[in-house]
């Protein structure tokens, strides 16, 4: 679906009319594509005293082939704040004195990534306020830089200085051009070595919901970082199902998620074919909206049965048998809806939000078995559903957020795939809004 305001905006008319009257100005963002590099221009890394993590953020840099900038280096790619050493508020002007003279230097789609302690980590109530601290920074950048900067905070805790590889190059790269304001927690965690080129080599990935949409594109994603994809939808999709499959050298299977006997199914055919899954990403999701007065008990059933409680099942049965091994990966596909509620979808905002439950409440219990499990909330991407909606909101659901425009399937896709990686093994009982920064839920 085309964005035709933006389009009208990055014409010289368009620019002009969109300074003098100060409308949204939606910037054109910085996404991936084969063969960039990591950044598209020199970093900038400093700490506060005693960062604990500013040699490792320098040395994994350099063995990524990214310029590390001095003083004088007029224009930044990205600035990169080590900021664990803050042991107290009066600390946080460390992050003033470095931010405010570099507010300006960022070339356009630039990357701001502070790194902290995790509150609950801390060794006192001082450092833990003013390691807290760090979220409002953070999100207030992402929305005060803007030509598609984005910001994010990164918790690394005591230990998992060496976790962090996967989610530096994520964040720094165009992937994670639609991914604002975050707070990201790493664990310590085994890494294994990991190559970057194609880190889901040799892995098996489920993904639910693949005839189109986000879907599809995740699979393609998937699959272009190595995976064997298996993917699936209802049998009425089947033509377009067995398109993504053959496009992506993967299977297709067609399956009601919501019948009674389609977790145990799901698992022979995974069992006889693959004898495992690696990645399980739960994409598959309905909505039937109206106002709770005028809900159906069918609108509401169908929806949490889709979006929610097939996933508990499938999950409860792929463990059961234990087909997902250790280094494992279960990613649920939330909302901001399931974040912040949405008028005329109570049905499907509880289910999205049950998603963000499921995933909090499964992580410490799947710790021991090795298995991550992190959900993505995406916002208003552009698909053949926002396309349905009402000019006016759709619109409005554009704009209302930091890039001022809709976000790309792909953006949602590759923020699945660097939770998927091997490299993520930190990473778990996260939610990350693939949002733009969404004004809504922020």
């Amino acid at each position: 679906m085309s964005d035709r305001y933006a389009s009208f905006a990055h014409t010289a008319p368009g620019r002009a009319l969109v300074k003098r009257l100060g409308l949204p100005d939606p910037p054109r963002l910085r996404r991936y594509h084969p063969g960039d590099p990591l950044t598209h221009g020199p970093v900038r890394v400093d700490a506060a005293p005693g960062g604990r993590l500013v040699e490792p953020l320098a040395k994994l840099l350099t063995s990524a082939g990214v310029e590390i900038s001095d003083p004088n280096t007029p224009r930044q790619a990205a600035l990169l704040f080590d900021a664990t050493g803050i042991t107290d508020s009066s600390g946080l002007r460390a992050l003033f004195d470095f931010f405010h003279p570099l507010a300006r230097a960022l070339h356009p789609s630039g990357r701001v990534v502070v790194f902290g302690t995790p509150p609950e980590d801390c060794a006192s109530i001082r450092e833990a306020t003013a390691q807290r601290a760090l979220e409002g920074l953070t999100r207030s950048i992402g929305k005060e830089f803007r030509r598609g900067t984005t910001a994010q905070l990164v918790y690394v805790a005591p230990g998992a200085e060496r976790a962090v590889e996967s989610t530096v190059r994520f964040l720094l790269s165009g992937r994670s051009a639609y991914v604002s304001g975050q707070v990201i927690r790493i664990g310590p965690a085994e890494v294994p070595e990991v190559d970057w080129t194609r880190p889901l080599d040799g892995r098996i990935a489920l993904v639910t919901g693949a005839a189109r949409g986000i879907g599809a594109t995740l699979a393609e994603v998937l699959a272009a970082d190595g995976a064997r994809v298996v993917a699936l939808d209802v049998p009425d999709a089947g033509d377009a199902l067995a398109g993504v499959a053959n496009a992506v050298g993967g299977t297709a299977v067609q399956l009601d998620l919501t019948a009674p006997d389609a977790p145990l199914r799901l698992a022979d055919h995974l069992a006889d074919r693959h004898g495992r899954v690696d990645i399980v990403v739960h994409n598959a999701g309905i909505t039937r909206d109206k106002t709770l007065g005028r809900m159906t008990p069918d609108r509401w059933d169908s929806v949490l049965e889709v979006n929610l409680s097939s996933q508990e099942r499938i999950n409860e049965v792929l463990l059961d048998r234990a087909l997902i091994p250790h280094g494992g990966r279960l990613i649920g596909v939330s909302s901001i809806a399931g974040i912040a509620g949405n008028p005329g979808q109570t049905n499907y905002a509880t289910s999205k939000a049950g998603v963000i439950g499921l995933v909090q409440s499964m992580a410490p219990v799947l710790a021991d078995r090795g298995i991550t499990v992190n959900a993505v909330a995406p916002g208003f991407i552009e698909t053949r559903l926002t396309a349905r909606i009402p000019l006016v909101i759709r619109e409005v659901g554009r704009r209302m957020n930091s890039m001022a425009q809709g976000g790309l399937p792909v953006d949602v896709a590759q923020t699945i795939a660097w939770l998927a990686s091997p490299g993520s093994a930190g990473i778990t009982g996260n939610v990350i809004r693939v949002c733009g920064q969404s004004m809504l839920g922020a």
